[in-house]
């Protein structure tokens, strides 16, 4: 049986618990959670040396996770200590799981994943989604959430919450799709589709790369600019560790600048949008190619062996996207850019042309630009870590629930 669930926040919003006696127990038990997620397995005495706290309060801290199925005991720590051994403590692979889902335009996936950032179940179903109304997509999707919660369940985890990435402007609030040209959607609250029962939160799909980027990522700076792609082109700005999110929640949409004024016409309305030349259906139609079911994969293949029209088409979208990452380099001076998603996959010949013009138009010296290895997995995983993380950040919510 699904246990029950507590009330979603924004993945990553990180919001501050009272400066009471409960608020402080609850902040104690996340850091007690964070480290040992972070540094685990630990005895008592570990996480207390490394949290400032008494040996004697960690462990009433320890005892009330361990109840709750966030923390469990894997017996005495290894021989060598000095002093009487202590019981090592991890993060619990059972329990709670992050519900990650992702709506693309080609594509439904679902994943979950538990405390320790394990993937323990995945569903995807290709579909062609553009111009379908959100109905049927979030019916589908709702089954392939079933699908995968009942398969974690009868390993003993259960869904901590639901986190979904769509390829367009969220709202503020979390659950209405404002707009998504690609899917051909408008303010659609996706929390009046979506199953009832869960803690859920909506986000655009580049946000939840760049945290997955964040959080998963090797060494990843607290500022940088992320940039991701499919049919279209998302953006997401990450400041001291924070997603800059923008007055009404849409900061990011670098898809949508405009490189050439005068040219072709975008989904959204305007014209010459970095979309018309870097995203995926641009480069096909640039290099002559079919697109089919590996877009990426193909034009990968191509251009290694030598392709010139596909090497001609991503040199193209490689300076249509340093022109537009100039404007947000030069506004925004992050310490780097990684490109994630589908571009990921492109990085060997669109990077030449991209770093060309950044290093042409930059005001200061070059931003340096680097590869997630996540790729087209970021968004999913990101989804899926908020959930997780928001266990991590208040595990007094799950505790309590015990």
């Amino acid at each position: 049986m699904t246990a029950p669930l507590h009330e979603a926040r924004p993945p990553g919003a990180g919001a501050r618990l009272p400066d009471t006696q409960q608020g402080m127990r609850r902040r104690n038990l996340a850091r007690v959670m964070h480290t040992v997620s972070a540094e685990g397995p630990l005895s008592r005495a570990g996480v207390a040396s490394r949290i400032g706290l008494t040996r004697a309060a960690v462990s009433t801290l320890v005892d009330e996770l361990v109840r709750s199925g966030l923390l469990e005991e894997l017996g005495p720590e290894r021989p060598g200590r000095v002093g009487r051994p202590g019981s090592a403590l991890a993060v619990s692979g059972r329990g709670p799981a992050g519900i990650g889902a992702e709506v693309g335009v080609d594509h439904l996936a679902v994943c979950a994943v538990d405390l320790r950032g394990a993937v323990r179940a995945r569903a995807v179903r290709h579909h062609a989604n553009r111009g379908r109304s959100p109905e049927p997509v979030i019916e589908e999707l709702t089954g392939l959430v079933r699908e995968v919660i009942a398969e974690v369940e009868r390993e003993g985890l259960w869904p901590a919450g639901l986190t979904v990435a769509v390829p367009g402007l969220v709202a503020r609030d979390g659950r209405t799709v404002v707009r998504a040209p690609n899917l051909d959607w408008n303010a659609t609250d996706l929390g009046a589709l979506l199953p009832t029962g869960f803690p859920l939160t909506v986000d655009n799909e580049a946000n939840l790369g760049a945290l997955a980027e964040l959080w998963l990522g090797d060494g990843t700076p607290p500022d940088f600019l992320h940039v991701s792609a499919e049919i279209g082109i998302g953006a997401a700005v990450v400041v001291d560790g924070r997603l800059l999110r923008g007055t009404r929640g849409f900061a990011g949409e670098l898809g949508h600048v405009p490189v050439h004024p005068d040219g072709p016409e975008c989904a959204c309305g305007g014209r010459g949008c970095l979309e018309q030349y870097a995203g995926e259906e641009a480069v096909l139609r640039a290099a002559g190619v079919e697109a089919g079911e590996d877009r990426v994969g193909l034009l990968a293949e191509r251009a290694a062996q030598g392709d010139r029209d596909v090497r001609r088409a991503l040199d193209g979208a490689g300076t249509a996207l340093g022109i537009a990452l100039t404007g947000a380099v030069n506004l925004l001076d992050p310490e780097i850019v990684v490109l994630g998603g589908a571009l990921s996959g492109l990085a060997p010949w669109l990077l030449p042309s991209l770093e060309t013009e950044l290093a042409r138009r930059t005001a200061g010296p070059a931003c340096a630009v680097s590869v997630s290895r996540l790729g087209p997995e970021g968004p999913l995983l990101g989804a899926a870590h908020s959930v997780v993380r928001a266990v991590l950040d208040d595990p007094g919510a799950v505790a309590e629930r015990g």
